[in-house]
């Protein structure tokens, strides 16, 4: 073969195998504007999936799975109640990985062993007409536990912090803390015009005149007023008996 020819093919060859890639790169960006959006909520389906490649061992007594906000979600897809009051002290959020123990007595006994990062908001408590508290963060509204607000005495209308995955939207989040309630107590109000007014003649000074006035405390001369009719009548007494 002239080596002229030869030259011809090897250059083919490179076109055809850059034309090939380029294929491949263009059908790969097809497939990604074509796909369907994935769900950024943290979709029932995200967590099962990330459940599946967890395990169960001891016969099923000790079994792992993810927190979807309420309850733990099992590699079968199986359901397990978690405890709200401990799930509001223990700050769980959406997508931490828990280990189950079922005791011999039937008790179930959760412990938190995958926590996923976190990131802390601050937002406003909404009461919804149905009764479920929401914090609003923005234009975002994120679900929390009932027993969070019940623990930190939270109320509509309070500033609060909130924990929820860092790199990750959730519909779920957990009460950090309160940061500012909206009511405030009355012991701590400040004290109206009429108040000052009162304590103003209540203690009202008296006006110093002499050195000798100085000494003299509020109701002194009223006093010493009494004092001498006492005596002017106790001399009349005395007269009389004379």
């Amino acid at each position: 073969m002239p080596k002229k020819e030869h030259g011809n093919i090897v250059l083919i060859r490179q076109i055809l195998k850059s034309a090939e890639n380029s294929i491949k790169s263009a059908q790969k960006l097809l497939d990604e504007v074509e796909a369907p959006p994935k769900d950024s909520k943290g979709s029932p389906e995200d967590l099962q999936e990330k459940a599946t490649h967890l395990s169960v061992m001891d016969g099923g007594k000790i079994v792992e799975g993810v927190f979807d906000g309420q309850n733990m979600v099992g590699p079968d897809g199986r359901i397990f109640p978690i405890p709200a009051n401990y799930a509001s002290k223990s700050k769980l959020v959406e997508g931490d990985i828990l280990k189950l123990t079922i005791e011999d007595d039937g008790s179930f006994v959760f412990k938190q062993i995958g926590p996923v990062e976190r990131k802390k908001l601050i937002g406003d408590v909404i009461k919804e007409e149905g009764g479920e508290f929401r914090v609003q963060v923005e234009d975002k509204s994120f679900k929390v536990l009932l027993a969070s607000i019940t623990y930190f005495k939270a109320e509509a209308g309070d500033e609060i912090t909130i924990v929820v995955p860092k790199d990750k939207e959730c519909t779920w989040a957990a009460v950090e803390n309160v940061i500012k309630k909206t009511r405030t107590d009355s012991s701590e109000t400040e004290p109206t015009d009429e108040d000052i007014e009162d304590v103003d003649k209540e203690f009202k000074p008296v006006d110093i005149e002499s050195e000798e006035d100085e000494f003299k405390e509020i109701g002194a001369d009223e006093e010493e007023s009494e004092e001498n009719d006492n005596k002017d009548k106790l001399d009349e007494e005395i007269d009389k008996n004379i």
